[in-house]
């Protein structure tokens, strides 16, 4: 059984159970995953100072949990942590951001991101134009209102959400839309069902690229 490590660096332990929960229906027999909290930090992660105090806290978890994982899934938007765990780690490491990005970026395609973290847009551009998408990125639409209590109420969530994802489509041209942000995996995966444009759910992008990484060695 080889074991994946799912790091959630919100610090909310319902939360990360349905992380677990949506990442383990993507893998395959013979895979288990385990998830790990923020023991720092708050509940969601919704501006940039938060964003980068996560990233030591990511590099904490991974270092705690021990080296027994095959992989590592990195589940917060803007993927806190993930170069220094990839510098000291001999495992394949995904992130949730990147991942999505590059399954929306696809054979060329602009995407769009949707998503509930207005003091996160300018990150989001930049982890956009980190990994060479600038130029497919057609941009970010954003639901009103407090984000947190927003991702409290699944069905407000998902109304608001879609919303965006129309917006992206129409009004931004995109091909495809990423759902931006690890809290928002539920609805995420709803909305993928609800457009024919691709919409990405990114927890399940993750598994994918780093079931991917783990083939290629």
């Amino acid at each position: 059984m080889r074991h994946i490590l799912l790091i959630n660096p919100n610090s909310s332990a319902a939360t990360t159970d349905m992380m677990v929960a949506i990442a383990a229906a993507e893998l395959p027999a013979g895979f288990v995953i385990d998830g790990v909290s923020a023991t720092r930090g708050p509940s969601m992660i919704v501006n940039d100072v938060e964003l980068v105090a996560a990233a030591s806290e990511v590099e904490r978890n991974w270092r705690a949990a021990g080296d027994h994982y095959a992989g590592v899934i990195i589940s917060a938007f803007g993927d806190p942590g993930i170069d220094g765990v990839r510098d000291a780690s001999r495992v394949p490491v995904a992130g949730i951001c990147e991942a999505s990005m590059l399954e929306a970026a696809h054979g060329g395609r602009r995407f769009g991101v949707a998503t509930v973290t207005p003091e996160l847009a300018t990150a989001i551009a930049g982890r956009a134009s980190a990994l060479g998408l600038a130029h497919l990125y057609s941009g970010i639409r954003l639901t009103e209102g407090d984000p947190r209590v927003l991702a409290a109420d699944p069905e407000a969530l998902e109304q608001a959400l879609a919303i965006a994802v129309q917006e992206c489509i129409e009004l931004d041209g995109a091909q495809a839309v990423v759902i931006g942000g690890g809290p928002l995996g539920q609805a995420a995966i709803a909305l993928a069902r609800r457009f024919s444009v691709p919409v990405i759910a990114p927890i399940p992008a993750a598994v994918r690229d780093l079931l991917r990484q783990l083939d290629r060695r």
